[in-house]
């Protein structure tokens, strides 16, 4: 039974099929952190299917497990996994000098951060979804420029240290529709004036997955 902080909770069997375990995804939201809201489930719903189409999706995968995929990947490569925490949803694994480490993709009403520097005051930003997350701390897309440089530091051994995002470890190849449409958004054609002159299949096309990456 998923919980919500209101005299009305969400259970399973309110929820379709369609919504409770997401095609194709080990994901099931209902054995995870209670949704503060209806909204927040839609919203985090919304994230897995992006994140799905997105090819650097792993799933229900151990922290043991990602290491050992990212251990002889380049410093700046990284995954996003399902969270073994139960007070979390979504896991950032990445590759770093100091080996592999893994972020906590904190999700609350607002949208998906990562974890607070409890010695710096400075709230960091949120987002709608978490590939505009992982697009903003590798500097890519109108997210970025919107809400400033993406410097996040990594907490390890006593150190702090940048962390760097530089390119995602694929489950699988990418369609080379899916492709163009990256690289569009990237370059914000979806909200340019050009857009209105694109068909509208495309254009719904474009909305379905609107991150730059």
């Amino acid at each position: 039974m998923v919980t919500l902080n209101g005299p009305k909770p969400l259970a399973m069997s309110s929820v379709g099929p369609s919504e409770g375990r997401v095609q194709g995804s080990n994901f099931t939201p209902h054995h995870f952190k209670p949704f503060s809201s209806h909204e927040h489930y839609h919203q985090v719903m919304r994230a897995l299917r992006k994140l799905q189409e997105s090819g650097f999706y792993w799933g229900a995968m151990g922290g043991r497990e990602a290491s050992s995929m990212l251990r002889s990947e380049p410093p700046g490569t990284f995954l996003i996994r399902d969270s073994s925490d139960h007070h979390h949803f979504f896991t950032l694994s990445v590759q770093t000098a100091r080996g592999t480490k893994n972020l906590r993709i904190h999700s609350e009403g607002g949208g998906f951060f990562l974890q607070p520097d409890p010695q710096n005051a400075h709230q960091l930003p949120h987002f709608d979804c978490v590939l505009k997350l992982v697009a903003h701390y590798m500097g890519r897309g109108p997210e970025a420029e919107m809400k400033g440089p993406g410097v996040y530091l990594i907490h390890t051994g006593g150190e702090r240290i940048p962390l760097e995002l530089r390119r995602p470890l694929l489950t699988s190849l990418s369609s080379l529709q899916h492709l163009c449409r990256t690289t569009l958004n990237h370059r914000g054609l979806r909200r340019s004036e050009q857009a209105e002159q694109l068909p509208h299949a495309i254009r719904d096309y474009l909305e379905e997955y609107d991150a730059p990456i």
